[in-house]
């Protein structure tokens, strides 16, 4: 059943901004909308879901999604929000970069032919064929300069005050050729709806402004809030960085844990934008975790459901697996459950360190006082590290050892490859066989 787009984002609390006729249009006709994806890395990050899930919810009411991927507008570079130019990619880059952030897409949008099957476009394909003196003449020459710099995008760098350093001709132009793209897609694609984040207002108003001179036509917008932490921060940065879909950049384990964290405030916030969970079921969510917070039934949810959807069945495993390994009591079955590449990408993504020992090594049986200092480091010193058998406070394999003669060798080794070592409750240490 199809639900009401306006209607949805509100409760949701992800409607920022509408041109008034927008909500009418939405519910008397099949809407063909868009948003626009800077294709400047491989892979999208978390704070490209807001949009992704826009998107969904569009294609949930409807109507019919388009993600254009900027291949032209990714080689001059947004302003909005920006201090300082980016810096201009080739055509190869942008390529490659578009290639990856389209196999994420199509984890959450249908991309199936239909009268609201999604759809990709690159408006590279639209402004290569184009010269200079064609997009001024035909383009450039309907907007005045007076209208441009009226943009916040445009105002808050053209002083060049401080420390900006003002905007070149290329930044400038950046919205015409957005505002172009609007007008292209409604001449040649029908399109009514562009959608964004609220830094966006400004660069989508160009295009329906085009298409009012251009076109003699009419188009709308819709934009969402700006996501932010409760302290204030920005939304998907941690202090490793930025988070990504793209297991290779972060890993499954890593994603979970960026959910699990969340504030009991952003909890909230995040579950209704984040999860496709219905109003009933997250009102459920919420005063359950109400009545025992430190039960964080809201964070749980929310992880699993946002880590599923990114990484597939599979990544949830392995995130969940790491997780009960490094934080509850997980087995050494879980452990082995792992592929080889999980299993190395989970602890790696944990932070837990990575020390290489050889086969041969292990082949003679090492004796575990040995290993854990000498070769891994993990323990100080063999002083400590008898105290610390003795006491029971060291896990080979998430199994306690108390022998300070135990050896370690190749019958332990988990794929074939590893050794799990561990200290107390979180102090984790992974010993690769080489050679």
């Amino acid at each position: 059943m199809a639900t009401d787009f306006v209607q949805e984002l509100t409760w949701r609390g992800m409607l920022q901004d509408s041109i008034p006729g927008t909500d009418a249009l939405l519910r008397t006709e099949t809407v063909n909308g868009y948003i626009g994806f800077d294709p400047t890395a491989d892979s999208l990050g978390v704070g490209n879901l807001v949009q992704v899930m826009l998107l969904l919810h569009f294609q949930r009411a409807g109507h019919k999604p388009f993600a254009l991927v900027g291949g032209a507008t990714g080689m001059v570079g947004d302003p909005s929000g920006k201090s300082a130019e980016r810096k201009q990619q080739t055509e190869e880059e942008v390529q490659t970069n578009l290639a990856g952030q389209r196999k994420q897409l199509e984890r959450f949008l249908d991309f199936n032919p239909g009268p609201t099957g999604a759809e990709i476009v690159n408006n590279y394909d639209w402004v290569r064929g184009m010269s200079f003196l064609e997009f001024l003449r035909d383009v450039g020459k309907h907007l005045t300069v007076n209208y441009m710099m009226a943009k916040d995008s445009v105002k808050n760098r053209i002083s060049g005050d401080g420390d900006r350093e003002g905007m070149s001709f290329t930044e400038f132009s950046y919205q015409l050729i957005q505002g172009y793209d609007y007008y292209w897609l409604w001449k040649h694609k029908g399109m009514k709806l562009q959608m964004g984040g609220s830094d966006q207002w400004g660069n989508i108003l160009t295009g329906t402004e085009l298409i009012r001179r251009m076109g003699g036509g009419s188009a709308f917008a819709v934009t969402s809030p700006l996501i932010t932490k409760g302290d204030g921060t920005k939304f998907g940065k941690t202090e490793k960085g930025n988070i990504w879909l793209d297991p290779k950049r972060t890993s499954p384990y890593e994603f979970f844990q960026f959910w699990l964290n969340a504030s009991d405030d952003d909890a909230k916030k995040y579950v209704r934008i984040f999860t496709v969970l219905d109003r009933g079921t997250i009102e459920g969510l919420e005063a359950t975790h109400a009545g025992a917070p430190h039960e964080r039934a809201l964070q749980k949810t929310l992880a699993r459901d946002v880590t599923e959807r990114v990484h597939g069945k599979e990544g949830i495993e392995a995130a969940l697996a790491a997780t009960e390994v490094i934080f509850g009591k997980g087995t050494i079955d879980q452990l082995k459950a792992l592929s080889d590449e999980q299993f190395l990408s989970v602890f790696v993504g944990a932070g837990v360190p990575v020390a290489d020992v050889s086969r041969d090594a292990l082949a003679a049986g090492l004796p575990l006082l040995d290993l854990v200092t000498e070769h891994t480091k993990l323990i100080a010193s063999k002083g400590e590290a008898r105290k610390l058998i003795e006491s029971n406070a060291v896990a080979v394999n998430k199994v306690k050892v108390t022998d300070v003669k135990a050896t370690v060798g190749l019958s332990q080794l988990i794929n074939d490859r590893y050794v799990l070592l561990q200290k107390g409750k979180k102090d984790f240490c992974l010993v690769k066989t080489v050679g």
